[in-house]
């Protein structure tokens, strides 16, 4: 516990509370579960970020996602998170009670399965995720094009870290001291898209894993930056995270797809916050095959 006692230490220096963003939900429930919160001094502050891209999903989306379901011939496939998730007035569990064939997967490998088996049906994937969970459905869209399977399609509903952290920061009343960044996103895009908010606006950033030490490394790094009146964004989840990312899954992401405006819930609109598919992969765009406003 030598860095909880730096971390006191710290902030009894400076005397002035501190408020740092778990910008990841997996870090919110990590903090809750073991009681860190707790255990952190009363001048320090954990603010919860966007959380996580289920949590973030608009209802308008989800909305068009139901209203997709209730075509003939159209099974939805998603993973099994989304499925209590309410649009306006519905969920996808009252939609598969209702007899739409909603079907949940684990994989979109599993999708393109259901697709190849089901030729009379068109195949609607659910896409929600951040950058972590993306480049396996391009890796899908990429394979559905090889099989020419046209009865898979994606409706595209990603969302997109930094645009966020953009979005927050363009705020001047945030009061944000420091930034907890996330593992599982960063594992993919590595630490050059986060170089402005060190860069720009001077804001320490750690990339930190999940367990209780990582969570405690990464305020112990943070709290150290301000300290040293210095704003870099470091790695402490080095296990998993290159400071270059995922070269391969970053360039699924740049061949099948391309930032576009999108929504989020609470939020409202995010520019180039999203991601869509290309015009080279339309014919696997769910949004261009059903007329849903």
């Amino acid at each position: 516990m030598k860095a909880l006692g730096e971390i006191r230490e710290i902030l009894f220096k400076r005397k002035e509370k501190v408020n740092l963003m778990e910008v990841c939900g997996t870090h919110t429930m990590a903090i809750a579960a073991s009681g860190l919160r707790k255990l952190l001094p009363e001048g320090l502050k954990m603010l919860s970020g966007p959380g996580c891209p289920v949590c973030v999903t608009a209802p308008g989306d989800v909305d068009r996602a139901l209203k997709t379901a209730r075509f003939p011939k159209v099974i939805l496939a998603t993973f099994g998170d989304m499925m209590k998730v309410r649009g306006t007035r519905e969920s996808f569990e009252d939609l598969r009670s209702a007899g739409a064939d909603v079907r949940i997967v684990y994989s979109p490998l599993d999708a393109l399965e259901i697709a190849g088996k089901n030729p009379d049906c068109k195949v609607v994937f659910m896409g929600v995720g951040f950058e972590t969970t993306a480049p396996a459905i391009g890796a899908a869209v990429l394979q559905a094009a090889s099989e020419n399977l046209p009865n898979f399609t994606v409706l595209s509903l990603f969302k997109l870290v930094p645009p966020a952290l953009k979005a927050i920061l363009s705020d001047p009343a945030h009061k944000i001291h420091g930034f907890l960044l996330p593992g599982h996103v960063s594992t993919i895009i590595g630490t050059e898209p986060y170089r402005f908010v060190a860069g720009e606006h001077h804001i320490p950033c750690v990339i930190a894993g999940f367990e209780p030490m990582d969570i405690l490394n990464g305020i112990h790094r943070l709290l150290t930056q301000m300290d040293k009146g210095e704003a870099s964004v470091e790695i402490e989840y080095s296990r998993s995270v290159r400071p270059q990312g995922n070269p391969q899954a970053l360039k699924i992401l740049e061949t099948v797809f391309e930032p576009v405006d999108a929504y989020w819930r609470a939020v409202g609109l995010i520019p180039k916050s999203g991601l869509g598919l290309r015009k080279e992969y339309a014919r696997f765009d769910a949004a261009k095959h059903f007329d849903v406003p």
